[in-house]
């Protein structure tokens, strides 16, 4: 499949999101797999298990400049352990991977968990800055960390907004990044495809990006960002039995001062409603054509995701390196790391070893 192919096929899933896609022949290097969460993951891997929301903190947080921002970042791990960058999406935070941190650094791994623009002691360093969240800005963020951490070459995995960085680092600086891990899947878009018509069911599934798109929808989100985030939580994790306590955790981070903005320019972008920056111009128009990802990959899909999301097999044939879906069971939803961090770790040190 080619990347018009791929575009095409994209926008057919957004059209039918929740019906019956038309199936595309998986790659040969492909290995589906199902792995159990609750499971052990130490028969035959040596991982530690864990059970989920054993940890409570990173302890003490590091800030660097980096780019337009300090960023604000948990390092866990020998410092001369392979890098393992972190990132987490919306509405969540650095939490997403307190339970997979330790796990991976007990496996002789330096593991970095960066605040994206926006959440927790992540800065802007001039207040005149443009308040941008366009995808391409999140992934020039996380290589403007890298370079001040003096890394040459990191694992890269994430969850939501943090899946589509990872994405857009393997495809625009392979260079850069080692192998990635990536919940869910392939998820590179373009504000183009994002201005589309969706049938009315597949538009629901997207109401929160709707409700952003008004001066409503952004002042409701500035009154009740936390309300806003637990339904969203609920929402795309609906077996999660999360406690106050873990989500508090979390929802500290929505204090950031340039965190309402973040996101609802995120939203806007997508839809065409708001400008990105002149500066990243050359790197949309890249990620536009949908580029083919090279280096090593695992996606990971979960079996009650409540989230809207892309099937495995919409995505499948843009790796082109080498490639593994796994589908994780036992209830986990959209927060796939936080929830099952021993299946999420245990894919970190498979794709890093590849």
């Amino acid at each position: 499949m080619n990347r018009n192919q791929y575009l095409e096929r994209i926008d057919h899933r957004r059209r039918d999101l929740f019906g019956a896609a038309a199936m595309i022949a998986a790659a040969p290097l492909i290995m589906a797999a199902s792995a159990d969460a609750q499971s052990s993951a130490t028969d035959g891997t040596g991982a530690t298990t864990i059970k989920p929301g054993t940890n409570t903190s990173f302890g003490s947080l590091k800030q660097i400049e980096a780019g337009v921002l300090n960023i604000g970042y948990a390092e866990i791990g020998p410092n001369d352990g392979p890098s393992i960058i972190l990132l987490h999406g919306w509405p969540y935070d650095i939490h997403t991977y307190v339970d997979v941190a330790p796990i991976l650094a007990a496996k002789g791994l330096r593991v970095i968990v960066p605040y994206l623009r926006g959440y927790g002691t992540t800065r802007f360093l001039s207040n005149e800055a443009p308040r941008n969240a366009q995808q391409s800005a999140f992934g020039t963020d996380v290589i403007a960390l890298i370079d001040a951490l003096r890394i040459e070459k990191a694992t890269i995995a994430g969850c939501d907004w943090g899946a589509r960085t990872a994405n857009i680092i393997a495809a625009l600086w392979p260079e850069r990044c080692k192998a990635m891990v990536s919940v869910s899947g392939y998820l590179i878009g373009n504000q183009k495809l994002g201005m589309m018509p969706l049938p009315p069911k597949a538009e629901l599934q997207w109401w929160y990006q709707y409700y952003f798109a008004t001066e409503r929808g952004r002042a409701g989100y500035e009154k009740y960002t936390r309300d806003f985030a637990k339904l969203i939580w609920q929402i795309a994790s609906p077996q999660w039995s999360f406690d106050d306590a873990t989500f508090e955790r979390s929802a500290t981070a929505f204090d950031n001062p340039d965190h309402v903005d973040i996101v609802i320019h995120n939203y806007r972008w997508r839809l065409g409603l708001a400008d990105g920056e002149t500066r990243y111009d050359e790197l949309e128009q890249r990620l536009a054509k949908a580029p083919v990802i090279t280096v090593p990959t695992i996606t990971l899909e979960s079996d009650a995701n409540g989230a809207p999301h892309p099937e495995p097999s919409a995505y499948a044939n843009m790796f082109s390196g080498k490639y593994e879906h796994r589908t994780i069971s036992g209830g986990i939803g959209h927060n796939l790391p936080q929830e099952a961090p021993e299946a999420f770790a245990q894919a970190v040190i498979d794709v890093a070893g590849l």
